[in-house]
């Protein structure tokens, strides 16, 4: 019975296929965005909850290496901002084993997981977008994406065919703060039938610096290409096979060590999709991945400390339904992953070799109950079998069998207002370093125990959004409250250990000890993004921006849930016109006074940013000149949300300077 109730509720699925069945005139319209939020592909204001979507322009003026700066500012979302080459999206509080990182649909295949010292192997130079779902409509991909999922889309696999036989994009910058020399170039192609693409970039930051002086070991460097392609067969070009290859390497110090790591990936992905259009079967999708992952932690004349291996398989099959009766869309979905994972050298007692396999069954329906009123369910069961061998050197073999669900609606209030509202119920089997971790890790220089009877981690969730389009005025809020029963979280025990694990109050050895546990905790907070055009006269926009989140979450002991980000309060000024774009804000992060255990109050701090873009020629708008400040007044920044912010300043005032040419 409650399988069937949990299968029957309603949710937002997270489905990064083709555009089907979108009105080909929104889909054109610039002021719609079409988000991959569903099986079927709608505008963003379509969906009960609210989705981030940061576009390809807002992804080149950022910079860095990591997808977390390009999403740092928005609300709900943060960042652990570990190192130049390690920093993983927060959102709403929660961050690695509860944020999915993908990469077109498919996992992102690393380690960011297993510490917050290991990046993520996705660089933003080939984003054509980046999407974040948060609450319930992360419910395809289950367990490890109870916070939300961060999709980043390129166009690796061509999804369809280019109108233009040949057209492509370069883009340099030089950044001050770090002496970083970037650059990147990406092409697309039509060939027949056959679309295919291309793009590599490069990427070289020195130290970093800080209003406190350089701070030591911050370097990055790294460099990438992929090769992709599709072939379109059927009389609309509604089916395809592709099928791409990529490579990603980097070098980058942890700053609060000695140490750096040197990173590699090769990555297979495919996309496909089969046509039907036969009684109640629209279309049948395949995504598949396989990426080799490694990673050596060295000291700096070159000797590996440590070698972490990552080998993983990700597939899902999905069958697109036609509509049945009053039931619009419908999707029936499969996800089957493989992960191996391994360590060698000194640091391989923190972990040893684990296998983690799972397979998982969703369905997805949408049905409109009346013109104004919708409602979308789905209901997903996954089994989890993870292997490895505890701190008490018995191997073990945990099987877990989350089951979750649902249910969302969406008003549309007149014209101008739509109200959704979320609720779900979903379940994460414990990751393998709950389970499993046992001993040091020196890059986040702690102790880590896990806990191999721990239970499966529910949250039992609703949150209420709210859009208002009047005229000039545009808001996006929402407002959430999360309960969890057998959360898992990292309890600082106020002792440190050496590498032995020996630990004491006050002890000699350098390492945090970090016990995996499980009890009740609350999440709750609200977000929201406003923006007021002050002037708008043909291609000329002059917009006033207010932004603000708030994250508060607390263990049933009444202690305060560690490394949760404080609130945030922001506004700012944006230009447009068809040779200029400006941009100014300032962005107060309060100080972090509710810290966890054994932790440490973060002090707040203000941060003005700002961009001017120009295209100086009228008949050539895709070259672009550009300079972007960050962190403009130069302050001093220390992340509440980062296991290392007592050793770690965060850059200092920056000055990028950018060029792009493109083609269209």
């Amino acid at each position: 019975m409650r399988t069937a109730l949990l299968t029957g509720a309603a949710i937002v699925a997270f489905v990064p296929h083709a555009f089907a069945d979108t009105d080909p005139q929104q889909a054109n319209d610039k002021n719609v965005i079409i988000v991959t939020a569903t099986p079927y592909a709608v505008a963003s204001d379509e969906v009960p909850t609210i989705v981030t979507h940061v576009d390809r322009d807002q992804i080149l003026r950022a910079g860095g290496a990591s997808i977390s700066d390009v999403l740092a500012q928005e609300p709900g979302i943060s960042a652990t901002s570990f190192a130049s080459g390690a920093s993983r999206p927060i959102i709403r509080g929660m961050d690695a084993t509860r944020v999915r990182i993908l990469e077109n649909g498919a996992s992102s295949s690393d380690v960011s997981d297993i510490g917050p010292d290991h990046g993520i192997p996705v660089d933003p130079f080939a984003a054509q977008s980046i999407e974040v779902v948060r609450g319930a409509g992360t419910l395809r991909y289950g367990s490890q994406a109870i916070g939300g999922v961060v999709n980043v889309i390129n166009n690796r696999v061509p999804m369809q065919l280019p109108d233009a036989p040949i057209s492509g994009e370069a883009e340099g910058s030089y950044g001050s703060a770090a002496k970083v020399g970037e650059g990147g170039a990406l092409v697309d192609a039509k060939l027949g039938q056959f679309a295919l693409h291309a793009d590599g970039f490069y990427r070289d930051a020195s130290d970093y610096d800080t209003p406190l002086g350089v701070q030591q070991n911050s370097f990055f460097r790294g460099h990438g290409a992929a090769l992709g392609g599709s072939y379109f067969f059927g009389g609309d070009d509604a089916s395809h096979v592709g099928l791409s290859i990529s490579q990603y390497n980097s070098k980058y110090g942890i700053p609060s060590d000695t140490t750096y790591i040197d990173m590699r990936q090769t990555k297979v992905m495919s996309r496909d999709v089969f046509a039907v259009n036969a009684g109640p079967l629209k279309s049948i999708n395949l995504d598949a991945s396989y990426a080799d992952y490694t990673h050596d932690e060295k000291e700096p004349d070159g000797t590996i400390d440590t070698t972490f291996r990552n080998k993983e398989f990700d597939g899902h099959l999905e069958f697109l339904l036609n509509p049945l009766g009053p039931v619009r869309n419908s999707a029936l979905g499969f996800e089957v992953q493989n992960r191996k994972f391994s360590a060698i050298g000194d640091d391989s007692s923190y972990l040893f070799p684990t296998t983690t396999q799972s397979e998982a069954a969703y369905l997805f329906t949408e049905l409109p109950l009346t013109d104004i009123l919708h409602l979308q369910a789905s209901g997903r069961v996954e089994h989890v079998r993870s292997e490895g061998t505890p701190a008490n050197n018995v191997f073990t073999v945990r099987e877990f069998t989350p089951v979750s669900g649902a249910l969302g609606a969406l008003l549309d209030v007149g014209s101008h207002v739509k109200l959704g509202f979320t609720g779900s119920s979903t379940g994460r089997a414990p990751a393998i370093t709950e389970l499993f971790a046992r001993g040091g890790h020196d890059g986040p220089n702690t102790f880590e125990t896990g806990d191999p009877n721990l239970k499966v981690e529910r949250a039992n969730s609703i949150e209420a959004t709210a859009r208002v389009n009047v005229d000039r005025f545009h808001f996006d809020g929402s407002a959430y409250s999360t309960w969890f029963k057998n959360y898992i979280y990292g309890d600082l025990t106020g002792r440190t250990c050496d590498d032995d694990g020996t630990c004491a109050m006050g002890g000699d050895g350098d390492l945090k000890e970090l016990n995996y546990r499980q009890q009740g905790a609350h999440f709750r907070g609200l977000e929201g993004k406003a923006s007021l055009d002050l002037f708008h006269q043909n291609d000329q926009t002059l917009q006033l921006t207010g932004l603000a989140d708030y994250t508060r979450a607390t263990l049933d002991d009444g202690g305060n849930v560690p490394r949760i980000p404080p609130y945030r309060l922001g506004a700012g000024m944006n230009l447009f016109t068809p040779r200029f774009d400006g941009a100014v804000q300032f962005v107060h992060n309060a100080k972090q006074t509710k810290f966890g255990a054994f932790d440490t109050e973060t002090p707040g701090y203000n941060l003005i940013n700002a961009n001017i873009a120009w295209r100086p020629f009228k008949s050539q708008p895709g070259i672009e000149f550009a300079i972007v400040g960050q962190n403009l007044t130069d302050e001093i920044v220390r992340n509440a949300a980062s296991l290392n912010k007592d050793l770690v300043v965060q850059p200092g005032r920056n000055i990028r300077f950018m060029v792009k040419i493109a083609t269209f």
